[in-house]
């Protein structure tokens, strides 16, 4: 049969994108259709505009600590206007990126909500094309407890176009969204609170990183409220919030924001029409090469659930495009020693396992550790410190796991995963000549056994 298109693609975030721009440069004829915005949550509500918020944000700090290296300056304004007007031109011209990619390299890029009516169908404003196969990476979208009120409150998706900056603000949620809005509002002069239902932020991190958060984010004064949850939310008649909380406490602000996780999107995508069936999270199910139960197609990225993460969308997408028309080039995707950042202020960088994750799987472990003050802020009167942490496997030698929290952990743990990906021992590292002086230098000097 032919077939309109040899591969159809709902969605254009960065996995979609991937696929569609590989499968097109090996040959085949290709289409994305995209009923928002090109590039997806990362390019526009999501990593990009969260992490220029989060260097805005940042300059508090550098103003702060000016005065140790001899600047005087005039007290700060900040304008929270110019910072997203500035925001909103650079995310324009990255949808414009992302067009000329997709164009250039020969894909029909059909703007508007898609649809699947058949296996080899899909629908977009009313009109039909066939294809061979279909991928959906239509991504995530964030969710909001069903209380009474919770109209009244925002998500990610609207905090990028707040018209001001809330003077208070309550963060609602205990992942790394949460924690790094916080500091983002907090950061640029909004009272903040994080609520977070749990005993501690950040479950699934390691048990060090995330009390040294805590320590460090209490030094800052942002108000942290765990084991704190809303009930629901009223309006005010001043246009003030009141959050009434489960165990009887009101709180007043001007606005609440929850990050207290995502869902698959899969409205209105006629999922109904095929075979494709979801796992008990709600997510789509697939298989190792991203094949739902529909043979015809396929799923990446958020919506498959499993690591929710920019690159990872990119590496499925590459991956289901080789396999399909490159065959001689697919690489299944490696799951393993993926090296993330929280940018939280400070910010944290991790790879590998956890101690709990070591300890779970049945390692024998070696834990080094070490905290300290950077030496950029020896000049100052701030108290901040540093955390450098390497799991390692008391057996074999191998480091299982580095993790950091401190300035530029983002940067330095990306070094670091290539270490663990190639399998490095700790040996390895203390044979390593650090770099001087400097932060990292601290990962190649640890030689005692902290427990």
């Amino acid at each position: 049969m032919a077939y309109d298109f040899d591969l159809f693609v709902i969605g254009a975030g960065s996995g979609g994108v991937r696929a569609a721009r590989f499968a097109a440069g090996f040959g085949a004829k290709v289409a994305v259709a995209e009923s928002r915005y090109l590039g997806g949550t990362c390019v526009n509500v999501g990593c990009v505009p969260k992490k220029l918020l989060v260097y805005g944000a940042h300059v508090a700090d550098e103003l702060e600590q000016a005065a140790g290296f001899g600047w005087t300056l005039e007290e700060g304004h900040f304008d929270w206007g110019t910072l997203i007007a500035n925001k909103n031109r650079e995310i324009e011209r990255l949808n414009g990126i992302y067009r000329n990619l997709l164009v250039n390299s020969g894909v029909t890029l059909l703007q508007g909500h898609a649809r699947i009516t058949a296996a080899n169908e899909v629908e977009v404003e009313g009109q039909r094309y066939s294809a061979k196969h279909i991928l959906i990476a239509t991504g995530g979208w964030p969710q909001v407890p069903d209380i009474p009120g919770k109209e009244l409150a925002i998500t990610s998706n609207e905090a990028f176009y707040l018209k001001e900056l809330p003077r208070r603000i309550l963060v609602v949620g205990g992942g790394y969204i949460a924690v790094e809005f916080a500091g983002i509002f907090q950061g640029l002069g909004s009272a903040t609170s994080l609520l977070y239902r749990g005993d501690l932020f950040l479950r699934g991190f390691d048990g060090s990183v995330r009390t040294h958060l805590k320590e460090e984010l209490d030094k800052r004064g942002l108000d942290l409220q765990f084991n704190s949850d809303i009930q629901r939310i009223d309006q005010l008649e001043d246009g003030s919030l009141k959050a009434n909380l489960k165990d009887g406490r009101e709180l007043i602000t001007d606005c609440v924001f929850y990050a207290t996780g995502r869902r698959p999107m899969l409205d209105n995508l006629g999922l109904e029409n095929t075979g494709v069936e979801l796992d008990p999270r709600g997510y789509v199910r697939v298989d190792e090469q991203y094949q739902t139960t529909e043979p015809s197609i396929l799923a990446i990225g958020d919506v498959i659930g499993r690591v929710q993460l920019t690159p990872v969308a990119l590496a499925e997408g590459m991956a289901v495009a080789r396999r399909l028309f490159k065959p001689e080039q697919y690489r299944a995707v490696d799951y393993q020693n993926i090296p993330t950042a929280v940018f939280s202020q400070p910010p944290i960088g991790t790879v590998g396992l956890t101690e709990e994750q070591a300890l779970e799987a049945g390692h024998k472990v070696q834990i080094f550790e070490s905290r300290f003050r950077a030496m950029k802020l020896t000049l100052t009167d701030i108290q901040e410190k540093t955390l450098m942490k390497l799991v390692v496997d008391a057996e074999t030698d191998k480091v299982l796991g580095c993790h950091m929290v401190g300035p530029d952990a983002g940067e330095i743990i990306q070094g670091l995963g290539i270490a663990l990906k190639a399998g490095a021992t700790k040996q390895q590292f203390d044979e390593t000549i650090g770099v001087h002086p400097t932060a990292a230098e601290e990962f190649v000097t640890m030689r005692t056994v902290t427990r």
